[in-house]
C-alpha cells in the first residue's frame, strides 16, 4: 500500500491550545453585550479579554459584541467612532488590546537566544480602507514590534496573517503578571508610529502612514478569529468548546449573580457569607458593580483577609441576602 505524506501544517493544526489568545472568536461577553463608550486612557472591557482605551474626549468610540461575523463565526468585536479626532496629538494612541498572562508564553523563550517566532492571524473588516497598524509589546512597555496589514475593500471581511520574529532581548514575564500586550491601533499620533517589521524600544503602536479610524466620525472596524501561535505559519482558527472558552475567561473576570443566598450567624446579629468563585483567579481580585441586599460589609479591594484567588467572605445583616458583583483579575 502506498504511503501518503502528511503536510507539516496538518500536524500543526492538531496541536491543542496552540492559540495564546483567549476568546479570539469573541463569543464570551460576561460584562455586557451592549456598547461601551471609550473616552479615557483606562482600558475598559465589553467582550471578555478584549479591551480598548482612548484619549479622553478628543476622540471617542464605542466597543461592543456584534453578531455580524464571517463564515464559521457567530460574533465579532466592533468599534464605532462617535467623536472624531481629526488632529491626533503626537503622543496620542487609540487602540484595542488583549493583555496576555506571562504563564501563557513560557514556551516562546522570548528574551533568550532560543526565542521562537510567532504568527498572528485574524479576520477584519472596516468601513475604511488602507494600511492599518498594530504592535506586540512586552509587559514592561520597553520592547515593541509594530506591524501593518491592509484592508483593500470596505465592509468586506479580510484574512490577515503576520509573522513576528521572536525577541531575543528584553524582559518577558513568564508568571501570572503581564507577558505580552497585543495592541491593534485605531489611531496614533506621529510620535507613536514608525516603520514596521522590527523590534525596538521606541513606543511605536502603529505604522507610518496608517489609516486612523478615529479620524472619521461614524467609521467602523471589526475583528474576530484572533489567533497568536508559535511558528511562522498561521493555522486554522482553533475553536474551543464554549465551556472551555468560558472557563479560560473566568480566570480574569467573573460576573456573579446570586439570589436567596444563605449565610451563618457568627456574632450578635451579624452573618458571615461565602462566595466560591467558579474558577481560581489569576491573582487576588478586585470587586466592582456591586449591588446587594442585606450585605453590610463587603470586601471591595484586594487588601485584607476577606478575598482570595478562590473565594471571598463578607458580612451580612440577615441570614438571607442577594449579591451581584463583578470580580476582576485582569492584567
Amino acid at each position: 500500500m502506498a504511503l501518503s505524506k502528511i503536510p507539516s501544517a496538518g500536524f500543526q493544526d492538531n496541536v491543542k491550545f496552540r492559540n495564546i489568545i483567549i476568546n479570539g472568536d469573541m463569543s464570551i461577553a460576561q460584562r455586557t453585550t451592549s456598547a461601551v463608550t471609550i473616552n479615557s486612557g483606562t482600558v475598559q472591557y465589553g467582550i471578555d479579554r478584549f479591551g480598548a482605551r482612548g484619549m479622553s474626549s478628543a476622540g471617542v468610540f464605542t466597543i461592543e459584541q456584534s453578531t455580524d461575523a464571517p463564515t464559521n463565526f457567530i460574533n465579532s468585536f466592533k468599534a464605532t467612532v462617535t467623536t472624531a479626532d481629526s488632529s491626533i496629538a503626537s503622543n496620542a494612541t487609540y487602540r484595542v488590546v488583549q493583555h496576555i498572562e506571562g504563564n501563557m508564553i513560557r514556551n516562546l523563550n522570548w528574551g533568550t537566544a532560543q526565542a521562537q517566532d510567532v504568527t498572528l492571524s485574524f479576520k477584519v473588516k472596516s468601513s475604511l480602507t488602507g494600511t492599518f497598524g498594530g504592535a506586540i509589546i512586552n509587559g514592561d512597555y520597553d520592547r515593541f514590534y509594530n506591524f501593518s496589514y491592509t484592508i483593500s475593500s470596505a465592509n468586506t471581511w479580510t484574512d490577515v496573517s503576520v509573522t513576528i520574529d521572536g525577541d531575543t532581548s528584553g524582559t518577558w514575564a513568564t508568571n501570572n503578571t503581564l507577558g505580552i500586550r497585543l495592541s491593534l491601533s485605531l489611531g496614533a499620533g506621529s510620535g507613536e508610529v514608525g516603520s514596521a517589521g522590527s523590534w525596538g524600544t521606541a513606543t511605536y503602536e502603529g505604522v507610518t502612514g496608517q489609516t486612523n479610524l478615529i479620524a472619521t466620525n461614524g467609521a467602523t472596524w471589526q475583528i474576530t478569529g484572533v489567533q497568536l501561535e508559535a511558528g511562522d505559519t498561521a493555522s486554522d482558527f482553533e475553536f474551543l468548546p464554549v465551556d472551555v472558552n468560558e472557563d479560560r475567561c473566568l480566570r480574569y473576570c467573573e460576573v456573579y449573580t446570586g439570589t436567596n443566598t444563605h449565610g451563618g450567624l457568627y456574632s450578635g446579629s451579624a452573618y458571615i457569607g461565602h462566595l466560591q468563585y467558579k474558577k481560581r483567579k489569576r491573582t487576588r481580585p478586585t470587586f466592582s458593580n456591586i449591588t446587594s441586599n442585606n450585605v453590610s460589609a463587603f470586601q471591595t479591594s484586594s487588601s485584607g483577609d476577606k478575598g482570595g484567588t478562590d473565594s471571598m467572605f463578607f458580612e451580612a445583616s440577615a441570614g438571607s441576602y442577594v449579591i451581584n458583583v463583578q470580580i476582576d483579575a485582569e492584567l
